[in-house]
């Protein structure tokens, strides 16, 4: 297997893999996740959007005819969930050394990975 479609390969299914375990504490209404969004001002509804959003981002990017779009979902979602961490929440949260601001740096990365080595659905002439 050539290394760019290993690559292309491994950043779909870690990011994939990020954002899919993160959905148990989003959709069970952990007390860690209802804090974060509560910070925000969106709890509930930001919290379970965010997770289906997340749950969407996650099969599209494991379907090769839909990486494209995962990883373009992929890339909004983290810039606001970076952005949220900037500017409200703050780098870390309640003790975690900046553990979830690194995890959406990742994620965003990965996400951007994906969406530049895809095969562009869109021509732009």
């Amino acid at each position: 297997m050539p290394v760019k479609n290993i690559l292309f390969w491994g950043a779909r299914i870690i990011a994939a893999v990020i954002l899919l375990q993160t959905l148990y504490f989003k959709f069970t209404g952990h007390p860690e996740s209802v804090a974060l969004f509560s910070k925000l001002g969106v709890e509930p509804w930001g919290r379970i959007a965010t997770g289906i959003f997340e749950l969407i981002a996650s099969i599209l990017l494991l379907l090769p005819a839909t990486a494209f779009w995962g990883g373009l979902l992929g890339v909004g979602l983290m810039f606001g969930a970076i952005s949220s961490h900037l500017f409200v929440i703050g780098i870390e949260s309640q003790g975690d050394g900046g553990y979830l601001f690194m995890l959406a740096c990742l994620v965003l990365l990965l996400s951007g990975v994906v969406v530049w080595m895809s095969p562009k659905p869109i021509k732009w002439s």
